[in-house]
C-alpha cells in the first residue's frame, strides 16, 4: 500500500487514467478496471441494463437503507473511495496544517486541473477549480465589463442564483435583462433558438444558457443557441451544473465562452467542489471575484484566490473523476437514460399523470418531472416520503407544479418500482384539502 504522503507527492507527477485511485486505493482501482473489462465489447446501450455491473457500482457507495434517494439533481452521494480520500487527506492536514495543506496537498492541484481538463476536452489553462456553479458563474457575471444600457438575454427558468446575480447587476449597473419564457416540455430546436434570437438587439452583449434546466431536466440545444448568439456578436455563458458528467459532451462542443459546473452533482465529488471554464482568449476580460495580484492577466489561476480552502476535499475530486472515468461517460449516460425511461414509460400509463419533461433522448437524460391532476408537488413529495420513504423534489415555480425525479447510477430498478407504486397509489387517492387563502388571511 502506498502511504498518504507518497500518494500526494507522486500524484503531482501524473494526471493519467485512474492515477488518483491507483495511489490512494490500488485494490479498488484494479477491481474497477476488471469489472469494466468484463463488459467486453458491449455497447453502452447493452450495458445499461446489466444489473450485475450496476449492483457492484451501487455497492461502491455508502447509501442509507432507510430512504430511497431520488434527488441526485440536488447533490449526489460520493463513492466510498472519494469519502475515504477526503478523510485521509483531512487527517494528514491535521498532522501539520500549514505544511501538509500548502506544501503537499496544494501541489496536487495541477495534475487535478489536467485531469479535469481532459474530461472537459479543453486546455488545463482554461480550467479553474472552485466550489460550485454559483461561484463560477457569479465570477463571470460580476467580472465582465458591462455598462449601463448593455443587454443580457436569459430565461425565467435559469437557476435562481444566476438570475439573482443578473438582477443585482441590473440594479447596480443599469444593464437591461431580456427574459425568455417557456412552456415545458420543449421539443423543437428551431423554436428554442428563435426564442433567444427574438430577444437579442443591437445592445445585447451576453446570452446566458442553462444547458440542462434543473427544474425539469430539459436539455437545451446549447451549441445551436451559442452559434446563433456568436453570429450576432454576443458572448455566451453556459450554466453546466447539471450537464457535466450527466451527458456525454466536451465543453468546446457547445461553443461556450464561459462555463461552470458543480462537481458534487453528477461527478460525485466532495460537497462544495466545482469547476470554472473560461476560453483562453477571454480570461483577460474577466475581473476576479476576489482580489489577486494577477488580476487582468491571462492566467486562469487568478480565479482560485479563495484564501484558506479545504485542500482535503479538493484533492478527493481526483478520486471522483477516476471513478466516473473508469465507468465511462457513455455507459453512465446510457444507464441514466435507462433508469429515467424505466419509470417514466410505466408512469405514463397511470391515469392523471403528466410530464413537464420530454421523453425524447435529445431533450432529457436522467431527470424528469411529473404531475398528478389535483395534487400539489409538495403534497406528492410528502406522501411519497411518508408512505414509501422516497425522497424527491417538489417543483412549484412559475408555471410548474410538479415533482422532480433524478436517479443516479447508484439507484436500482426496484427503487423505481417502489416509486411507481407510490405514484399509482397517490393518483387513486383524494388530494388533501387545500387551505383557502382568504380564510388564512382572516385568521391572521
Amino acid at each position: 500500500m502506498v502511504s498518504r504522503r507518497d500518494f500526494i507527492s507522486k500524484s503531482t507527477l501524473l494526471a493519467g487514467s485512474l492515477s488518483f485511485l491507483k495511489f490512494s486505493n490500488p485494490v479498488f482501482a484494479e477491481t474497477l478496471e476488471k469489472k469494466v473489462n468484463k463488459l467486453g465489447s458491449l455497447s453502452p446501450g447493452e450495458t445499461a441494463n446489466d444489473e450485475d455491473f450496476w449492483s457492484w457500482v451501487r455497492e461502491s457507495y455508502t447509501l442509507s437503507p432507510n430512504i430511497i434517494n431520488l434527488n441526485a439533481g440536488g447533490v449526489s452521494a460520493q463513492p466510498k473511495v472519494v469519502q475515504d480520500a477526503h478523510i485521509e487527506n483531512y487527517k494528514m492536514c491535521n498532522e501539520g496544517p500549514s505544511y501538509f495543506m500548502w506544501r503537499i496537498l496544494d501541489g496536487g492541484r495541477e495534475p487535478l486541473r489536467a485531469k479535469l481538463a481532459t474530461m472537459a476536452g479543453c486546455s488545463p489553462e482554461e480550467i479553474a477549480i472552485n466550489r460550485n456553479s454559483t461561484e463560477g458563474l457569479n465570477t463571470v457575471i460580476f467580472g465582465l465589463n458591462l455598462k449601463a444600457g448593455d443587454e443580457v438575454v436569459l430565461t425565467k427558468y435559469d437557476y435562481p442564483h444566476m438570475m439573482t446575480a443578473w438582477k443585482q447587476r441590473e440594479k447596480r449597473d443599469g444593464i437591461k435583462l431580456n427574459w425568455v419564457d417557456w412552456d415545458f416540455p420543449l421539443e423543437n430546436d428551431e423554436a428554442i433558438v428563435k426564442a433567444y434570437a427574438d430577444k437579442i438587439t443591437s445592445k445585447t452583449k451576453i446570452v446566458h444558457i442553462t444547458h440542462v434546466i434543473n427544474w425539469v431536466g430539459q436539455i437545451m440545444p446549447a451549441r445551436a443557441i451559442a452559434d446563433m448568439a456568436h453570429a450576432r456578436g454576443c458572448e455566451v455563458i453556459v450554466d453546466g451544473a447539471h450537464s457535466f458528467n450527466q451527458i456525454d459532451f466536451k465543453i468546446p462542443d457547445i461553443n461556450a465562452d464561459y462555463f461552470a459546473t458543480s462537481l458534487h452533482k453528477w461527478l460525485g465529488a466532495p460537497f462544495g467542489s466545482g469547476m470554472l471554464y473560461i476560453k483562453k482568449d477571454k480570461i483577460k476580460n474577466v475581473w476576479a471575484l476576489l482580489g489577486d495580484d494577477k488580476s487582468g492577466q491571462d492566467d486562469i489561476r487568478v480565479f482560485e484566490n479563495l484564501g484558506t480552502r479545504s485542500m482535503a476535499s479538493e484533492m478527493a475530486i481526483g478520486n471522483a473523476a477516476d471513478f466516473q472515468s473508469g465507468i465511462g461517460i457513455q455507459r453512465k449516460e446510457a444507464r441514466l437514460r435507462y433508469l429515467k425511461d424505466y419509470w417514466m414509460n410505466k408512469a405514463k400509463a397511470i391515469p392523471k399523470v403528466s410530464f413537464s419533461t420530454s421523453a425524447m433522448p435529445k431533450y432529457s437524460c436522467a431527470i424528469a418531472s411529473f404531475s398528478i391532476d389535483g395534487w400539489k408537488g409538495g403534497d406528492i413529495c410528502d406522501k411519497l416520503f411518508g408512505d414509501k420513504k422516497i425522497f424527491v423534489t417538489p417543483i412549484v415555480y412559475e408555471k410548474l407544479n410538479c415533482v422532480r425525479v433524478s436517479p443516479n447510477i447508484y439507484n436500482s430498478t426496484w427503487e423505481l418500482d417502489r416509486l411507481l407504486e407510490g405514484i399509482e397509489e397517490i393518483a387513486k387517492a383524494t388530494p388533501p384539502v387545500q387551505d383557502d387563502p382568504k380564510e388564512k388571511e382572516h385568521k391572521k
